[in-house]
């Protein structure tokens, strides 16, 4: 069993600091460099096991209800639920903090962004709670004060009153907006000195570090996968972590995925197999009998133990809407056919692209897919996002509604590098890299081992599962055989490109 304890900000997992902390990351010069120094100095932040802090990453609900808990000296109730911080939320919601829409303490909405007029409203309860101010002076003075819910006025009011918030350039609060980890510090730390300053953070004496363990394993490890905040978990509630290789096109290439192609990758250590059923190019809509190798794939996947993502890989057909109808058939099918197997995740659309977006394309052929497979299935769905699955950041603005939704993030290191990172990082959204590669983005270039390096680190660092693109011998640097490899009798490292060896290295 491979084990990796990952250490979570804002002492999700709690281990005191009596010194400050010199994050790699909070420099000298920094706006928040006072405020972060201070807090951690007094044990309420701890970093993660790189050093870094990442202050412009995306705060949650229960991440920024925790510190203020533990700042502002509230203690944690006993928590029936697994999730980390629900004793913490538990307590602030008894205390008023919040009301019980807000954020429920059935914990669905834990690891979501919390959006900067909430975070203001906790704040002010917990610290400044009675404290007012002129509606006239501050609705005046800040622009989009229109904005926000007439249920936080009064908080907001009064902070902008008291000086704990201010506006931007423009004048403007930005209320729905999401809260980064900075200026979350920086809300509490002058709330907090208003009030009186912080004290050094003193833990129960029971309480102990209790590492998040992300596990790999097959299916009969596992069962029935589902999603817990922005985490894919097992029936046991543990993080797992799948590791596996996509298909090429099944109509192009379906001798690679055949009983012993799957078996070749399970006996190499992956878990996960994804079958690349393209619709247009050829494949599903012009051939329908492309839907009977993905149907021997996704079994032999399944009797080698392995979880199997069954997609529907849109590509020169860009607005998923395209297709919708068959795809309705198509997963209506499909979901039937395995409602009785934990193994199967639904990918419903590949890499959404072209002149789309979000709201009007790809949402509503989302809603309409899942409703048709959630009449069969409550298993793990994968949605796309436009720009080739990249905009992670428009649909954090308008996520989907319902249960075991997971987005889709697809890169190729020799094109996407920090910047599609810090998008995974800030979106708030549980992310499954259902495609990924060593080149370029054609496919071609490369092979980028640097750069794939850095991708490996962070999605290991954040327990997100991934499958690389492709398990081919198709003449591009993306494509983990050589020619002519014959998966028949497993695979082996003579039979590997640079590419193979690398991701095959990295089950």
């Amino acid at each position: 069993m491979k084990r990796k304890v990952l250490f979570l900000i804002f002492i999700l997992i709690i281990s005191i600091f009596t010194q400050a902390h010199a994050f790699s990351d909070v420099n000298r010069g920094d706006w928040y460099y006072d405020n972060v120094s201070e807090m951690t100095r007094q044990g309420y932040l701890k970093g993660y096991d790189d050093g870094s802090f990442r202050p412009s990453d995306i705060i949650t609900n229960a991440e920024l209800v925790s510190v203020v808990c533990r700042v502002s000296g509230l203690k944690e109730n006993n928590s029936g639920n697994k999730h980390w911080a629900d004793g913490m939320v538990q307590s602030a919601l008894k205390a008023g903090f919040f009301d019980w829409d807000e954020i429920p303490p059935t914990g669905e909405t834990y690891d979501e962004p919390i959006n900067r007029q909430l975070s203001i409203k906790i704040v002010m309860k917990a610290f400044l709670p009675g404290r007012s101010g002129d509606y006239n002076n501050v609705s005046t003075a800040v622009r989009d004060f229109a904005k926000l819910d007439g249920r936080y006025y009064d908080s907001v009011i009064a902070a902008y009153s008291e000086n704990v918030i201010f506006g931007d350039e423009n004048g403007n609060l930005n209320p729905k907006s999401s809260l980064t980890r900075a200026e979350a510090c920086a809300i509490i730390m002058r709330a907090a000195n208003i009030k009186g300053g912080l004290t050094p953070y003193e833990p129960p004496a029971s309480q102990t570090t209790k590492p998040i363990t992300l596990r790999t394993g097959g299916v009969s490890e596992n069962g029935y996968l589902s999603v817990e905040g922005t985490r894919l978990v097992n029936e046991r509630g543990d993080t797992v972590v799948l590791h596996g290789m996509s298909s090429h096109g099944l109509q192009w290439f379906g001798n690679f995925a055949s009983g012993n192609a799957v078996k070749a990758i399970a006996d190499r250590g992956a878990n996960l197999f994804r079958c690349a059923m393209y619709t247009d190019e050829g494949g599903y809509i012009a051939d329908k009998t492309v839907k009977d190798t993905l149907i021997r794939a996704v079994d032999s996947a399944i009797g080698q133990d392995m979880y199997v993502i069954i997609d529907w890989h849109i590509l020169s057909d860009g607005n998923p809407l395209t297709h919708a109808e068959e795809a309705e058939q198509f997963f209506a099918e499909m979901s039937a056919r395995y409602k009785d197997s934990p193994a199967v995740i639904y990918e419903i659309c590949n890499e959404p692209n072209g002149n789309i977006t979000w709201n009007e394309n790809v949402r509503p052929y989302a809603e309409r897919i899942i409703s048709v497979i959630r009449e069969n299935s409550n298993g793990i769905i994968l949605v796309g996002s436009p720009t080739w699955s990249q905009d992670l950041h428009e649909a954090a603005k308008n996520p989907l509604n319902g249960e075991n939704l997971m987005y889709t993030c697809h890169f190729y290191a020799g094109t996407h590098t920090d910047w599609l990172r810090q998008r995974i990082a800030e979106c708030g959204l549980p992310v499954f890299v259902s495609e990924w590669g060593t080149s370029s983005a054609d496919g071609n270039g490369g092979v980028y081992l640097d750069e794939a390096k850095k991708w490996i680190d962070f999605m290991n660092e954040r327990g997100i599962s991934w499958a690389n693109w492709s398990l081919c011998d198709k003449n591009e640097s993306s494509a983990a055989l050589k020619n002519n490899a014959n998966l028949n009798d497993g695979i082996s490292d003579d039979e590997l490109t640079e590419s193979g060896k690398f991701v095959f290295n990295n089950f």
